[in-house]
């Protein structure tokens, strides 16, 4: 935790402080349409599995085909990136309603445990990629047995 130093300011400056802080938080909660980083952003929602043997890591993808996802492994952080494209079909129809998100995204996780990322595997199936990544041999949990006596 940081700790902040406090200095007096003027009123003034306080409003104009908790005006950014509130703009900032609506754009974090509704978002801006079109702007980077909001809630209008193609994000997909990941589930990340631990066992002593691996890393199992799935994410949903829906609208988003096998040869628009790239994994890629750097020491112990995996990125998962892509695009879900917009369909660009011409229609004679008027569109009522558009709430789908489109666009690139990327997701990058540290595992913080070392793995053979030599025999990491990754299969794309009904919009769900699945990545499965096997712990180095020296950060397996082993269980040692314990002696009694002298």
């Amino acid at each position: 935790m940081a700790i902040i130093r406090w200095t007096p300011q003027s009123p003034v400056r306080d409003l104009v402080s908790m005006q950014e802080e509130m703009n900032r938080l609506f754009d974090n909660v509704f978002g801006r349409p079109g702007a980077r980083g909001s809630a209008f952003d193609f994000t997909p929602v990941v589930d990340i599995e631990e066992t002593p043997e691996q890393f199992l890591v799935k994410a949903d993808l829906p609208g988003c085909s096998a040869k628009d996802v790239k994994v890629h492994l750097m020491g112990d952080t995996l990125t998962i990136r892509g695009e879900r494209k917009q369909e660009s079909e011409q229609r004679e129809s008027n569109v009522l309603r558009n709430e789908r998100v489109y666009g690139s995204f990327e997701r990058s996780f540290t595992l913080g445990t070392p793995v053979r990322s030599d025999q990491v595997k990754a299969n794309f199936k009904d919009g769900v990629l699945e990545v499965q990544i096997p712990k180095a041999e020296e950060a397996r949990l082993r269980e040692i047995e314990v002696k009694v006596g002298g």
